[in-house]
């Protein structure tokens, strides 16, 4: 596999982690795509604005370390303690189990104007979602270099991944993703990922 191919594996890897986690914005796509309302728009504002900021993460953190080389060691170190912790968190759902699931009850979204404000109000009014696209992603980005950018394509593109088969495959992932065990399985990649990023960003620093 070629270093820009690595790269982008590496980033559709790390996105995918950060992205799959329970969440109202999940729910919300879901939600969507089983009543099959407006669920094009949900999905393309949930991946453009994920491309959006992850292209903020990767020029911002990128542009401070070209300025400040030697703040890719702050930079790795913060991002892999990051990591590490949001691992952390992951094995620990693993082990202790809460019973969350994703639901797709509720009030329906009435109108695609409804469902385009409400989306994009727990897509940029989201704190956790600047954290993992812009720090997150942008620091372990700068750490792959030159091939920062082909890595946040591929972060970009799990986000698009993501969100199309939860929105447009609802039908059958609704009743995969209504049980809590599946939660578990998911939550041990998202731990296993995280722990071994952590652990690379904080090595290399």
């Amino acid at each position: 596999m070629t270093p820009a191919l690595t790269a982008a594996a590496a980033g559709f890897g790390t996105g995918l982690s950060l992205i799959v986690a329970i969440g109202a914005q999940n729910a919300f796509v879901l939600r969507q795509g089983v009543r099959r309302d407006a669920v094009l728009a949900v999905v393309g504002i949930c991946a453009l604005s994920d491309a959006l900021l992850i292209v903020l993460g990767v020029a911002g953190v990128g542009a401070l370390v070209v300025a400040w080389p030697s703040a890719l060691t702050v930079v790795a170190w913060a991002g892999g303690a990051f990591l590490l912790g949001y691992g952390v968190l992951a094995a620990r759902r693993v082990l202790k189990p809460g019973g969350e699931a994703l639901r797709t009850e509720g009030d329906t979204a009435g109108s695609r104007r409804k469902a385009v404000l409400t989306c994009l109000a727990m897509t940029w009014l989201n704190p956790h979602v600047y954290l993992d696209t812009v720090f997150l992603l942008g620091t372990v980005a700068a750490d792959r270099g030159e091939l920062r950018w082909t890595f946040g394509l591929g972060a970009a593109l799990a986000s698009l991944c993501w969100f199309a088969a939860l929105g447009f495959g609802a039908r059958l992932l609704g009743r995969f993703l209504a049980r809590p065990a599946a939660w578990r399985v998911l939550d041990g990649l998202v731990a296993a990922t995280m722990l071994g990023l952590g652990g690379m960003l904080i090595a290399g620093a």
